[in-house]
């Protein structure tokens, strides 16, 4: 068995999910800041979460719900799943980002699971409160280390992709190491450098 683990924003879906929410109460360009710096990793990334979070307080969740069904996949995104489940590979998300984004998107591409945090909802609307499973810089790489265990999968067999600084601890347990359109603190991390937005070109480079 095999096992290739996708980031979810600016990876598998062409955008950054939080920053869609903001721009329905006008604050994307806010919470597009704190996004941006903790892609880079200049802001601990549970700190940043939870404030761009905070900011979505009072958001209705049935737009939560909509948006998050409707996010744009990024170019090749079902080919490249397909081809590397021809292949025996396990397809997994993890996303820093929130289970409204990634439960859809799991169900389109037919990913064997997605990992990723729930936003806290209550009266319809967002309490600016989150939890889950992916909620730390580490977090992603405690979690690969799981599923390669629980598969008994080893790091030779195992792909990750990914754009941010909170992609880095998923880096250290695979042998291929996938920058697609990354920050340059990932780009240090990886043996395969992506910088055009079309994931088939992965299928070349493994």
């Amino acid at each position: 068995m095999k096992l290739a683990v996708f980031d979810f924003d600016s990876t598998l879906m062409d955008g950054e999910t939080i920053d869609f929410f903001a721009a329905e109460l006008g604050i994307e360009e806010q919470v597009a800041n704190i996004t941006e710096q903790a892609m880079q990793g200049k802001l601990d990334f549970y700190e940043s979460l939870i404030t761009r979070v905070n900011l979505l307080k009072g958001l209705e969740y049935e737009k939560v719900v909509k948006i998050g069904k409707d996010l744009p996949l990024m170019p090749g995104a079902y080919e490249t799943i397909k081809a590397l489940q021809a292949k025996g590979y396990k397809t997994v998300c993890f996303s820093g980002g929130f289970r409204v984004g990634t439960e859809p998107a799991k169900e389109k591409l037919g990913l064997d699971a997605d990992f990723s945090n729930i936003l806290h909802h209550k009266n319809g609307k967002l309490t600016g409160l989150v939890g889950g499973e992916m909620m730390f810089d580490f977090s992603k790489g405690e979690m690969i280390q799981r599923l390669q265990r629980l598969l008994g999968v080893h790091r030779t067999d195992t792909i990750v992709v990914g754009d941010g600084a909170n992609d880095r601890s998923m880096f250290k347990f695979a042998n291929t190491r996938i920058a697609f359109c990354a920050k340059d603190i990932l780009k240090k991390e990886a043996n395969i450098i992506i910088d055009t937005k079309d994931l088939t070109q992965i299928l070349d480079k493994i």
